[in-house]
């Protein structure tokens, strides 16, 4: 399965202007590409003004990602500001070409950002199913925490949206690492690059990682561009064989 990056600045707090530059990358993407990649919060940066910018389930960045999925023919994934119920969410969410969608709320939200002040913590560990893929969902901050991400012999890929700063920058390396090593699956990483409105930077270092931990695509730091990786399911499944590391693995129960 061919997957797609794209590397991005973004425009903070104006959906529009997001919308339509991901709309020009788009055009760009390679033929053949299945799945396709774009930074947490794609369409506003990473804000804490979700009263603001907050959209209702079937709101415009929803159907932009549905509509450009369907007229691509690949999947797209990113994560927006969602409101329902009256509470606001960092929303994952997996378009299909078919026109259906898979939805993840983050689990993990940033306290030193005061994320958990704005936003509601997501309750569902969510895996899609694509092209005989089983992927697994998560945003940015979620990368901190391998319980939440362990593979119980139910996922493939982990697909990993982020407002990473560049301060942060060897933990991004390292545990991006370390979370395709532990869990024997393809990672595949979007970050931003560029200076948000909190006049923090971001280097990007977007990338795929392969089952062994070997970085197979790499974006170039503060770039704007679109790396690709075409993942194997039998080189795969030949690394689960040949150090079947799942065997030996503690079981445990998530307790929210």
């Amino acid at each position: 399965m061919k997957v797609a990056v794209i590397q991005s600045k973004l425009y903070w707090e104006l959906p529009e202007k997001n919308l339509e530059q991901f709309e020009q990358k788009l055009l760009a993407v390679e033929p053949n590409t299945r799945l396709v990649l774009l930074p947490e919060m794609f369409t506003t940066g990473f804000s804490m003004n979700p009263a603001e910018l907050a959209e209702k389930q079937q709101g415009r960045t929803l159907e932009w990602m549905k509509t450009m999925a369907t007229r691509y023919g690949f999947a797209l994934a990113g994560s927006y500001i969602a409101e329902a119920d009256g509470k606001y969410f960092n929303r994952m969410v997996f378009a299909y070409p078919q026109g259906e969608v898979g939805i993840y709320d983050k689990r993990h939200l940033f306290r030193m950002a005061k994320e958990d002040e704005h936003y509601t913590a997501g309750t569902q560990r969510v895996i899609v199913n694509y092209e005989g893929w089983r992927i697994l969902l998560a945003v940015c901050y979620d990368l901190r925490f391998p319980v939440w991400l362990r593979n119980c012999n139910d996922y493939d890929l982990m697909v990993l949206v982020a407002n990473f700063p560049e301060r942060r920058r060897y933990a991004w390396n390292a545990l991006l690492v370390a979370r395709a090593i532990e869990n024997q699956v393809y990672v595949a990483a979007c970050n931003r690059v560029g200076t948000d409105g909190n006049q923090i930077n971001h280097t990007g270092d977007s990338q795929i990682i392969d089952p062994m931990g070997q970085i197979i695509a790499m974006a170039k730091p503060n770039s704007e561009e679109i790396i690709y990786s075409t993942l194997d399911m039998n080189y795969l499944n030949s690394v689960r064989k040949s150090f079947p590391v799942h065997l030996d693995a503690d079981s445990f129960e998530i307790k929210l």
